[in-house]
């Protein structure tokens, strides 16, 4: 621990402050080395779940190409089939079901994916029937869940990933990660610069210690993974946080409440909401059929791959999307009037505002398809960085554990040392933290008690 008479007088004389800096740290570190440990030992197993099964996701689309290639790949041919008998095609098929919307085949040998509505099915799930773009031959059907199109075996992995499959109440333990990881994240990072012997030398930063054995070593290791980890990790805490159950909430309402929220075309009405029409939806209305729908967002400059979503009412256009997410990303959308072929609507992603375009890209780079196979790559390694933290940190409590001598860690009391304003910035800022991230909150608000009553115990023994 630093104390104020490691201040040089060269430091002191530039700078009259840095004496009651160094005392507010030195009474505040024992505060954030517990915060630290409690965290690891009782967060880090919730953190070691996360980052295993996100590691498993990030593989998951080169699993997904290999159990449905059937499904996915074709014979590339002369030439193509027009759309609306691709989708003829898939209707016949399965004649039970309602074309919701089609994406087209994005390269040569790539099927086209043809998605309805079938009753029985769970929430935001479709029934993608592949079709051979070259011979309109069905190649087969699976489930396809939400905006990504993820398969059985992808949208398995992405559940347990998110709630381990436990429905609603499995989504708290994935929200108590994310809450907690930053914190975690930053405190080691405080904990790592702020050590004496490591600042004089930056080496031992950047890089473990050689030549050190038991927990020097341990710590040492510990230290230089997370501090080259850190960024990454801060990254999948606010995106992962987007998703969850009551944060996720709060940082909707303040997107909405700044104006940050995502553009969306009029004529597409909910996303969500079940699509009953088709090119047939009424007798009366003309309707030029999907291959001019096609043409029509072609020559506004939309090109491959694209989603072309059915007029969910009688008199709705038809929205067409590009769905590249690799970067740079093609996101534009057009609607489409079903009967005259004319764009009515036009929305380009350049004109995103800022906040939705950093949205867009947070969510798809913490679900690997910003950058494809490096985008995958870049997860998997953090994630192994992740759980390499979490299997140092639980080596470093039990080399130290009280029974070999090494006594109490981390002294307590020492923040009463520290001014009242201090004290009071940091309090209010944990309470504004603690209500917009409501499970940090509670979880902080216990530790803090339990601290507590340790700290009663321990002086009552004595």
């Amino acid at each position: 621990m630093t104390s104020p008479a490691d201040v040089t007088p060269a430091e002191r004389a530039a700078d009259p402050a840095a004496p009651s800096r160094q005392a507010t740290w030195g009474a505040l570190r024992p505060l954030v080395l517990r915060l630290h440990f409690y965290a690891g030992i009782l967060i880090a197993p919730f953190l070691l779940v996360a980052a295993s099964t996100g590691a498993l996701y990030a593989a998951s689309f080169q699993i997904e190409q290999v159990v449905y290639a059937h499904e996915l790949n074709a014979p590339v041919g002369p030439t193509r089939v027009p759309l609306s008998d691709q989708v003829d095609a898939a209707r016949a098929a399965l004649p039970r079901g309602t074309v919701s919307s089609v994406r087209t085949a994005d390269e040569p040998g790539r099927t086209t994916r043809v998605l309805m509505d079938v009753p029985g099915l769970g929430e935001s799930t479709k029934l993608a029937v592949f079709v051979d773009p070259y011979t309109a031959e069905v190649r087969g059907t699976q489930e396809s869940y939400g905006s990504s199109g993820a398969l059985p075996v992808r949208a398995w992995i992405s559940g347990l990933h998110r709630t381990l499959h436990l429905g609603e109440p499995g989504r708290i333990y994935s929200e108590l990660a994310a809450s907690w990881l930053w914190i975690v994240a930053l405190g080691g990072l405080l904990l790592w610069l702020t050590r004496r012997r490591s600042s004089r030398r930056p080496r031992r930063l950047l890089a473990p210690e050689r030549g050190t054995t038991g927990l020097r070593r341990t710590l040492s290791w510990h230290g230089s993974i997370g501090l080259w980890a850190v960024l990454g990790l801060l990254f999948l805490s606010a995106t992962g946080l987007t998703w969850s159950k009551y944060a996720g909430e709060n940082v909707g309402e303040l997107r909405a409440a700044l104006g940050w929220s995502t553009p969306a075309i009029s004529a597409s009405g909910d996303e969500h909401a079940a699509h009953t029409g088709g090119p047939e939806h009424t007798a009366a209305t003309a309707d030029i059929g999907a291959d001019q729908v096609a043409r029509a967002a072609a020559a506004k400059g939309l090109s491959g791959p694209l989603e072309i979503v059915w007029p969910g009412e009688p008199g709705a256009g038809y929205i067409v999307k590009e769905v590249d997410t690799l970067w740079p990303q093609r996101l534009d959308q057009v609607a489409v009037d079903p009967a005259s072929g004319q764009v009515t609507e036009e929305l380009r992603f350049a004109h995103f505002p800022l906040a939705a375009k950093l949205t867009r890209w947070g969510i798809d780079a913490h679900m690997g398809l910003l950058f494809g196979l490096a985008n995958q790559i870049f997860l998997a390694v953090l994630a192994t960085g992740l759980i390499s933290l979490i299997g140092l940190g639980y080596l470093m409590w039990w080399r130290r554990r009280p029974t070999r001598g090494f006594g109490p860690p981390y002294h307590r009391g020492s923040w009463r040392g520290v001014h009242w304003a201090v004290l009071a910035v940091l309090a209010l800022a944990a309470g504004v933290v603690g209500v917009f991230l409501p499970l940090l909150g509670v979880s902080l608000a216990a530790f803090l008690v339990l601290d507590g009553l340790l700290g009663l115990r321990s002086r009552a023994l004595r």
